[in-house]
């Protein structure tokens, strides 16, 4: 009897990896029978023995150091497609190709890291956590944790920027310099006399030896060396920054700024009030002295372009369906125009578990002459995070779902062609709500595609 009970739930379990969580379902309904439950009843031992398994299990995943093992696989292996599509043809630095690409993905737990960004030696890193940020050097092949520093705790989402080979991160009302490959701190500027109290810095951007910020209050300012200067913008502000040219744009909520220094002194060169709508996106700066913003207004998603000189909108183009169309830092450059995800729907996790979707929409936006145009829509489903584009292949890299009737949550890296917005090939990454990106963003670096997901990190890579 012991072994008839234990080979079915065997069956099951076998079957659910397979066909997907709907088998569950069935079982749960079969428990309905008085006659199927009283056979399946466990006994004492059976209980204990199921109990020491599950705590041996959690004192294994508890003792591992972070990014040691991957990502547990989730269900649905068999009806779900591992490969779509053709590899692209060429060479390219950034981004994989699609010729039998390779997947590797690290548990860390539900870190909520938000992005990877590449350093020197082959190295990435990365921010995780909310209310004690910690900061995480990863080796860029493996993804195995080298380093890592908990950011003193604030309560605040800690930032990360990276470029001209420093490291910057923020915790709260500090902003941190970071040395690599030790983590140590090489600077610290602490920002409580420039912003108010329980103020968090929201906006972080590296421009040569200048770090910008902006803070929720709206407080903009720029770091050089040891000294701060600020300004207040009288707006909330809740999107990242971007940096061109010296100055900081800045989307608030009420307006898009433009703050440059004048003699030491940080200033708003422009504001530029919306009509209607909410930012959707960080600021996006194009080519002609033009920078671009996703307003998410009703009933049309709208990609907006102005000018860096006053701030004067160019034009505008309105993407996906009425009612159905929202973007969450969803926008990225594209040449002299932008692609833009659809996150309309994305709630959280909850919103993409057993199979669901998302409203579904990406777009690209041509910026030329004077006037904005739709180049292509897909119908496709990326319900959050940021996309990345690579000019030398042509293509857009996406975190996309499939819907499931079968309760199936498969997760795949999809490339389009940069041109058409055609699917050129994608590769599934894993199963289970786990390897939702939530909100991260995908980032490429030396023929790799990276991005963080709810239950850590993820890398794919063409064969080598």
């Amino acid at each position: 009897m012991w072994f008839a009970r234990t080979a079915v739930l065997v069956g099951v379990g076998l079957l659910c990896w397979a066909l997907g969580p709907l088998v569950l379902l069935l079982g749960a309904l079969s428990l309905l029978h008085p006659r199927v439950r009283a056979w399946l009843r466990p006994t004492r031992r059976v209980v204990l023995v199921a109990g020491a398994v599950v705590l041996v299990l959690a004192g294994v995943v508890w003792l591992v150091p972070d990014g040691w093992v991957r990502v547990p696989p989730g269900a649905g292996t068999w009806v779900t497609p591992s490969y779509v599509g053709r590899p692209t043809i060429g060479d390219g630095e950034l981004g994989p190709g699609g010729e039998s690409p390779q997947v590797r993905t690290r548990f860390y737990g539900l870190a909520g890291c938000q992005r990877l960004d590449p350093v020197a030696e082959g190295r990435l890193v990365t921010v995780c956590g909310d209310d004690e940020p910690v900061l995480r050097l990863v080796d860029a092949d493996s993804l195995h944790q080298q380093e890592s520093v908990r950011l003193p705790g604030s309560g605040c989402t800690g930032r990360l920027a990276v470029g001209g080979g420093r490291v910057v991160a923020s915790s709260g009302r500090q902003v941190l310099t970071v040395g690599v490959p030790d983590l140590v701190v090489d600077q610290s500027v602490d920002l409580a006399g420039t912003l108010g109290d329980g103020d968090c810095v929201t906006g972080l951007a590296v421009d040569g030896d200048r770090t910008w910020f902006a803070s929720r209050d709206g407080v903009v300012g720029a770091i050089t060396g040891t000294s701060v200067a600020s300004v207040d913008i009288d707006d909330e502000v809740a999107r990242p920054i971007a940096v061109d040219a010296g100055t900081a744009y800045v989307a608030g909520a009420t307006a898009l700024h433009r703050v440059g220094l004048r003699g030491g002194k940080a200033v708003v060169d422009w504001s530029a009030a919306y009509d209607s709508g909410t930012p959707g996106s960080a600021p996006v700066p194009l080519p002609g002295g033009l920078v671009a913003t996703a307003m998410n207004r009703d009933p049309r998603l709208q990609v907006v372009v102005h000018s860096v000189t006053d701030g004067g909108v160019v034009c505008r183009a309105e993407v996906f369906d009425d009612d159905e169309g929202a973007t969450d830092d969803g926008m990225v450059a594209a040449g002299s125009g932008v692609v833009v995800q659809n996150s309309d729907g994305y709630a959280g996790v909850r919103s993409t578990i057993l199979g669901r979707t998302t409203s579904r929409g990406i777009a690209r936006v041509e910026v030329a002459g004077g006037e904005c145009r739709v180049a292509w829509t897909t119908d496709m489903d990326a319900p959050s995070g940021t996309p990345a584009v690579s000019a030398d292949r042509d293509l857009v890299y996406v975190w996309a779902k499939r819907h499931s009737w079968l309760g199936v949550d498969a997760w795949y890296l999809s490339a389009l062609d940069l041109g058409t917005g055609r699917l050129s090939w994608a590769s599934r990454v894993g199963l289970g709500p786990l390897l939702d990106n939530h909100h991260g963003v995908v980032t490429l670096d030396d023929g790799a595609a990276y991005a963080p997901v709810l239950g850590g990190l993820v890398r794919v890579a063409d064969r080598s």
